[in-house]
């Protein structure tokens, strides 16, 4: 089974030197709910996703992999 990448926090969070603690923290969410969306294992609300994109200062598009 292939998995499909359908965000990329992890790749953004890496070009922004951030760890994924650290996001976490400034989330008041656990660091394994972090990790899970970094794998792509569990995918964050909308709302959420746009609360992502503002503590690491990218347009919320930034986030999403393009489909085509």
């Amino acid at each position: 089974m292939t998995k499909n990448y359908i965000n990329r926090i992890r790749v953004v969070l890496a070009e922004k030197n951030i760890a994924n603690k650290s996001l976490a923290e400034k989330m008041k969410k656990s660091p394994t709910t972090v990790s899970r969306w970094c794998n792509n294992e569990m995918q964050p609300s909308l709302e959420t996703l746009v609360e992502i994109a503002s503590q690491l200062d990218v347009d919320v598009r930034e986030l999403i992999n393009p489909t085509k």
